[in-house]
């Protein structure tokens, strides 16, 4: 997508937390300029990290962080995010910037609720490896953002990978399951790799770079490749060979239901967690 934001636009974070040092490390190395980021945070050692590494205005406090911004980054743990809301209500009232929220299972028609007015709200679901600007991001929008608010929105998340757009809070719940959650799927077949190595005599460095190396290559194929993942599995598995014996061995175990059963597990918690959180 081309880029959409004016150079002028003045990004504001509530939050200056590993999210969203990552966010502001793409951005600035994507030649946003620094002085249009705005950061606030309780943490007086927080703030003078990044003013020392980004060189960005930081503020103790939220509402001065914010009575100037066009967007509004929500950075913020979950269980702090109406406390947040609280301390800027009036500025986000009186200028109607556009809230970007990456707080984890909270429903955009919540944050409407908490800010008590009507105001353009994306929310995102990134995951970890956008630290590493190797992320992918979910977004849906409420009714109140504008195409132009979508863009900007696609284009400040694409500072740290990929991303996807989906429909309603309720996908939202789907992506967290499967990218949000997602990483700790494939650190915990690593780790089981890796264990399987050294069970079998190979060492702890010699398993551990022959797992991960494994599993970079095998994502950069997938991504490469126009063959889907399971097409790629099956060109790999050749009858009677290692491979089969383990895929078979891993499918009489019923690896996809459990895998399934995982990912959905997480969905519905992520749904019980917008409930209860929606309820403070």
């Amino acid at each position: 997508m081309t880029p959409t934001l004016k150079p002028d636009t003045t990004l504001a974070f509530v939050g200056g937390g590993n999210m969203a040092r990552s966010i502001i490390g793409g951005l600035i190395s994507s030649d946003w300029p620094a002085d249009r980021i705005l950061v606030s945070d309780p943490s007086g050692s927080q703030r003078d990290f990044l003013q020392t590494q980004f060189n960005v205005s930081c503020f103790a406090d939220n509402c001065q962080c914010v009575e100037t911004a066009d967007i509004v980054i929500l950075a913020v743990k979950p269980q702090r995010l109406k406390q947040a809301l609280d301390s800027i209500r009036n500025p986000l009232i009186a200028r109607r910037p556009l809230l970007i929220s990456i707080a984890a299972g909270i429903r955009s028609t919540t944050i409407a609720h908490w800010v008590g007015g009507a105001l353009p709200i994306v929310r995102v679901m990134p995951n970890t490896p956008a630290l590493v600007n190797c992320g992918v991001s979910g977004l849906m929008a409420n009714p109140l953002a504008s195409d132009q608010q979508k863009r900007d929105s696609e284009q400040i998340m694409r500072a740290v990978g990929e991303v996807v757009w989906v429909n309603s809070d309720e996908d939202i719940d789907t992506v967290t399951g499967i990218s949000g959650s997602g990483p700790a799927y494939f650190f915990k077949l690593m780790e089981s790799m890796v264990q399987a190595g050294i069970d079998h005599g190979l060492d702890g460095p010699t398993a551990r770079i022959l797992a991960l190396q494994t599993a970079l290559g095998a994502a950069r194929l997938a991504l490469d490749s126009e063959h889907g993942p399971a097409e790629l599995r099956r060109q790999v598995t050749s009858p009677g060979g290692t491979t089969e014996a383990a895929i078979r061995t891993m499918e009489n175990l019923n690896i996809d239901a459990a895998f399934s059963s995982g990912i959905n597990a997480a969905i519905v918690k992520s749904d019980d967690l917008a409930k209860t959180l929606g309820e403070m």
